[in-house]
């Protein structure tokens, strides 16, 4: 009786496994889940050891600034700086999160309209920082463009 009981669990896993394997691959895109709209970019930096600071201070007169004006405008939808501990390949993220993916491609218009807010001096200001201080401090590990999958509740 034992073995036949192996026998008939055998075959119920033998027949049902197949079938949930399928029903796991039918999800539809569009029908099941769709991909949002918004698209998040993720910089990982690595930052010296005690120039967190230093790189936040200087990061509120480059990168934060140019990001509220880019709000502001419609640009991108939002921004933040996030540290991480004991990480040994990056130990802060800034992320930017853009309206849509469109907001990405090259734009004259938008580029020109950022310019005027901004302003070329605040602009070469900022590349200076970049050059003087913060290639000194700081690696850039990675970039990653992410997009979230909408899951569409039945």
């Amino acid at each position: 009786m034992k073995k036949f009981n192996k026998m008939l669990a055998a075959a119920v896993v033998a027949v049902t496994l197949p079938m949930a394997a399928p029903a796991a691959a039918q999800m539809e895109i569009y029908e099941n889940w769709e991909p949002a709209e918004e698209v998040t970019e993720l910089t990982f930096v690595k930052v010296d050891q005690g120039q967190e600071e230093t790189y936040v201070e200087g990061l509120k007169s480059t990168w934060v600034a140019a990001n509220k004006i880019q709000q502001e405008q419609g640009v991108i939808s939002s921004f933040g700086i996030y540290m991480v501990p004991y990480k040994e390949e990056y130990n802060m993220v800034l992320r930017v999160s853009f309206p849509s993916g469109e907001m990405l491609q090259p734009n004259k218009e938008r580029y020109m309209n950022f310019l005027e807010a901004f302003g070329k001096a605040n602009i070469d200001q900022g590349n200076k920082t970049v050059l003087e201080l913060y290639n000194k401090i700081r690696k850039i590990q990675s970039v990653a463009l992410l997009r979230e999958v909408k899951l569409i509740e039945d």
